[in-house]
């Protein structure tokens, strides 16, 4: 006898015209990850926050929205992701209003923590209701690809926006022009987007929510700190807090009738071997872009400005890789693509470790497409496994793990492989430093290639060219070990996908997911 399966239906030009209005703010999110990278300069000359302020009118944003991803996706799950999102998108736009007439750096430390909340509800919203508004596993693959590149894209617009804009308006610019797409988000979501909300999920534990973030914030805290100003006892002191913090976690969502994350999750096949290789893709493209941009900056001597515009070359050159991944994955197993992804991403770090000081500028771009084009097809396929291996009504958590996922390899790849490079470069650059040199100019320049070159600017002509020479050929021996770092952390990617992830394929959404018509009551 054979057992007809009636196909899922197609998502038409509303759910598209919803899922556009979605990833606006998905870009303004993310956007606003990078956006104070030349902003900083003028902040501190009107506010004048001290060096501690300074470093968390920085980091406050993603902190926050890191340790609050996990709270806000179980959250949306009980009471709704489009009404979350919307709860996000009010606080987002209000906190964005605060920040650009932020009249002392503590007010704008607490405009960006608010900024920060407002973005751990929008991040894993929009993903969550991609899962409810496409039906069929084409289309949803097609989504959740250009979902991918609209959030690894943001992250590499932000500084080039920033920067056009500091060149016509003040500094608050740069928040302001969130606002109208909030508002756009706010007017148009009620009637594009429908509202899911889990049947069965039980009250919303508050303890959970602290532990959640008790666990998360302090580890990535203490690694990216780490990663800042190298090993100390209470940046270790710190994470070991935050892991002892995260068993108390797990153990609480053990015994709790309506846990916050359902660790039955992790039984699922492909889920936690799918997180796994996300972290993994993270750990290469976030921790390696430090290497990039410093070189354009400080070894070719490029201003921000023009930098930041070049570093735009490999997300526009690899923009369509997301979606055609999807496209791909409708023929190949995906262990395959995820194998081969990481392949592709070796292939560009063996060209950036043919870079020198002295080579051209495509070199270091066309290493860094290649990599990058890799990475985003992995992440892609990733996500998608992800949210095909949870249940409809966890696809909030399911989203808030994966980004939390994808923190945790961004905050280990910028420790790890900045250490590295930082290793290389302290060791080498003593031995190429001319003799003759002050003591207290050598170890400015073994600190950092910045403090090299601002030594340099002090120093006679043929003096200050040699500091440079050595503190450019230190650095660039860094980033290739550290090239070859990210290449066994690839090669380690392509081992885990195709042992743990062969065979898994994202799952039909089961008869559970709302209709069409469960969908248009929801809206109306």
């Amino acid at each position: 006898m054979t057992t007809m399966t009636t196909p899922a239906p197609r998502a038409g030009r509303r759910e598209w015209i919803g899922f556009a209005v979605l990833m606006l703010p998905l870009l303004l999110v993310s956007m606003d990850v990078s956006v104070l990278y030349f902003a900083v300069p003028f902040i501190s000359e009107e506010l004048r926050p001290t060096a501690t302020q300074q470093l968390w009118i920085f980091d406050t944003y993603g902190f926050v929205l890191a340790g609050l991803l996990i709270t806000m996706g179980a959250l949306g799950d009980r009471i709704g992701r489009r009404r979350l999102l919307l709860l996000g998108a009010t606080a987002f736009g209000a906190a964005s209003l605060l920040a650009a007439y932020a009249d002392s750096a503590a007010t704008l430390i607490a405009a960006r923590a608010v900024l920060g909340i407002g973005g751990a509800t929008l991040m894993p919203s929009t993903l969550a209701l991609v899962r409810n508004m496409f039906h069929d596993a084409k289309q949803r693959g097609t989504a959740i690809g250009i979902w991918t590149a609209t959030l690894t894209g943001g992250i590499a617009i932000g500084p080039v926006l920033s920067g056009i804009l500091l060149e016509h308006f003040w500094w608050g610019s740069i928040f302001l022009i969130n606002i109208p797409a909030m508002l756009m988000l706010l007017l148009l979501v009620p009637f594009l987007v429908p509202e899911f909300r889990s049947p069965a999920t039980g009250r919303f534990d508050r303890l959970s929510a602290v532990l959640s973030l008790g666990a998360l914030l302090p580890v990535i805290y203490g690694i990216k700190e780490m990663a800042r100003d190298g090993v100390s006892a209470p940046r270790v002191l710190v994470i070991v807090a935050g892991l002892l913090v995260g068993a108390l976690f797990l153990h609480r969502q053990r015994t709790l009738a309506y846990p916050m994350v359902d660790l039955a999750l992790f039984r699922r096949r492909g889920f936690a071997g799918s997180l796994a290789v996300n972290v993994l893709a993270m750990f290469a493209i976030v921790g390696f872009a430090i290497f990039t941009t410093q070189h354009l900056q400080l070894v070719l001597g490029l201003s921000p400005l023009r930098a930041a515009l070049w570093s735009l070359v490999p997300s526009l050159a690899v923009g369509g890789v997301a979606p055609a991944a999807a496209a791909l994955a409708q023929r190949v197993e995906r262990a395959y693509l995820i194998g081969a992804g990481f392949a592709i991403a070796v292939l560009g770090f063996v060209v950036l470790t043919q870079v020198t000081p002295d080579s051209a500028l495509w070199v270091l771009l066309v290493g860094a497409s290649i990599y990058a084009g890799g990475l985003v097809l992995v992440m892609s396929l990733v996500t998608e496994l992800v949210l095909g291996a949870a249940p409809p009504e966890q696809a909030g958590v399911a989203s808030a793990l994966t980004e939390s996922s994808s923190e945790l390899g961004g905050a280990l790849g910028m420790a790890l492989l900045g250490s590295v490079g930082a290793a290389v470069y302290r060791r080498e650059v003593l031995d190429g430093l001319p003799a003759g040199l002050p003591e207290d100019a050598r170890e400015a320049a073994r600190e950092t290639l910045g403090g090299a070159l601002a030594v340099a600017d002090g120093l006679p002509a043929d003096l200050g060219d040699a500091v440079l020479h050595a503190a450019r050929v230190a650095f660039t021996d860094g980033l290739h070990l550290a090239a070859i770092a990210a290449m066994l952390a690839m090669l380690l990617g392509a081992v885990a996908a195709l042992t743990a992830l062969r065979g898994v394929r994202p799952a039909d959404l089961p008869a559970t997911d709302p209709t069409p018509t469960d969908m248009i009551d929801s809206v109306s």
